[in-house]
């Protein structure tokens, strides 16, 4: 059973619910009506927000109590001490979050508030004008992407797309991608190997960077992409040993084993793609429309980079999925609710979500400010062009409420290491995977309820 809405929340039970020390939320991605709101919250509260210092600097502290007239008391983000103080009854009245792999996780364990009541009323974020991204923020209390809604996405991007240089293509002799239609795994795979340059034995440009943003939802989304689940129909189970997961798991270990890109067996000593990307040392990374806000700082890297749609695997079903969707939540037991809300409708669909829209570094999850994306140059028109087409592909990729992101990708490398040196063959991999992440989502179960 679920605890009862209200009733007290020990610091043992969430920390058993969080057992690997992994809740969720802990990975770090990156991640609009411009109405004013005439709904709840009065100027002169305060409310505590926790995020991470680059999602709301202290500039924007001082416009939301100029703009609402409510202070806000910014927390750095930190997952143990938002259990602490979830289990004390003082959390805070909004928490930043990503609802890929947070939202149902969280609302599984009965600590998150459900927002229907506050979208319902809103003129500023309006149920009509929610673009489908945020939908990853639902959770009917088995699926992900139904039901109640606990929180937003502040911008968003489908995650799976890949940005690629076409100057290290021109060196290469490669074709370029398909500006609509994807390349299959397989060709990005070959043309990866193809792009890599390699010195003495050591890489020095990689050919293609293809991770995700973590292994949970790489490989729940490559399997959709196969044709198949990551997991049963209840979320209770994971099964690699399908024909559609063991594709999926098969290609990355291919992937990680012919060292074309950063890996867990060959880490980016720049810790992301961004920075070698920008140095010319990657030819391709999939990190999706979010990057060109990146891009476009460098107008000579801006003119020979192109967005292209997200691969599929032969005769699989096109699926362009989020993989991050950042956002904010509020929690069940936050004292100051309706002043929390008037902050969210502020952070989402006022002055820095319009500010967001404009600057490149993610699709505004509200569907009347894509006007605001950057489209002026004739490189930002057509990186818009390619993701407008995308779009058509969007869907959500349920995730199990049973594990949390962190604890799938501890597992998942730690067990996976041998196959990715080409130690271990896929069919053993698979079976161990099946048991170790089986027993973690087992003692979640159990523990959810």
């Amino acid at each position: 059973m679920h605890p009862r809405a209200g009733a007290p929340l020990s610091r043992r039970r969430f920390l058993a619910l969080s057992a690997t020390g992994a809740a969720a939320g802990a990975a770090a991605l990156n991640g609009c009506a411009l109405q004013v709101s005439t709904g709840v919250g009065a100027a002169g509260e305060t409310v505590t927000v926790m995020v991470k210092a680059d999602d709301l600097t202290p500039d924007l502290v001082k416009q939301a109590k100029k703009d609402t007239g409510i202070t806000i008391e910014r927390v750095d983000y930190d997952i143990t001490k938002l259990i602490a103080m979830l289990t004390s009854g003082n959390p805070p009245d909004l928490v930043r979050g990503v609802g890929a792999v947070d939202a149902a996780y969280f609302a599984a364990r009965d600590v998150m508030q459900e927002l229907d009541s506050y979208f319902a009323t809103s003129s500023v974020l309006r149920l009509d004008d929610l673009d489908p991204v945020n939908d990853l923020w639902r959770y009917d209390g088995r699926v992900q992407g139904k039901g109640a809604r606990y929180g937003m996405a502040k911008d968003f991007s489908q995650d799976s797309m890949f940005w690629y240089n076409t100057a290290a293509f021109d060196k290469k002799g490669v074709a370029y991608p398909a500006e609509t239609e994807p390349v299959t795994f397989e060709e990005w795979l070959d043309d990866a190997q193809h792009l890599a340059q390699r010195s003495k034995g050591q890489t020095s440009v990689f050919g293609g960077s293809y991770n995700g943003l973590v292994k949970l939802t790489l490989m729940a989304t490559m399997t959709a992409s196969a044709g198949g689940s990551l997991f049963a129909d209840d979320f209770a189970k994971v099964d690699f040993t399908t024909p559609e997961a063991r594709k999926a798991l098969a290609w990355y270990m291919d992937y990680c084993r012919l060292k074309v890109g950063p890996s867990p067996v060959l880490p980016d000593p720049n810790g992301w793609d961004g920075p070698t990307y920008q140095a010319g040392r990657m030819a391709m990374s999939n990190s999706g429309y979010w990057m060109g806000g990146m891009i476009g700082t460098d107008k000579k890297l801006a003119e020979v980079s192109r967005l292209a749609p997200a691969p599929v695997f032969a005769g699989g079903p096109r699926i362009s999925a989020c993989q991050g969707g950042t956002g904010l939540w509020m929690p069940r037991k936050s004292k100051n609710k309706d002043a929390a809300w008037r902050i969210f409708e502020w952070f989402f669909g006022e002055a820095p979500a319009k500010a967001r829209a404009a600057g490149g570094w993610g699709i505004p999850t509200l569907k009347s400010l894509r006007p605001l994306m950057p489209h002026q140059e004739d490189y930002q028109k057509r990186t818009l062009s390619a993701q407008e087409n995308e779009l058509k592909h969007f869907s959500v990729v349920a995730l199990s409420p049973y594990i949390s992101g962190d604890a799938f990708e501890s597992l998942f490398n730690q067990t996976a290491t041998p196959a990715m040196k080409g130690e271990m063959s896929v069919d053993r991999l698979a079976g161990r995977l099946n048991s170790v992440i089986n027993e973690q989502i087992k003692r979640g179960k159990e523990q959810v309820g």
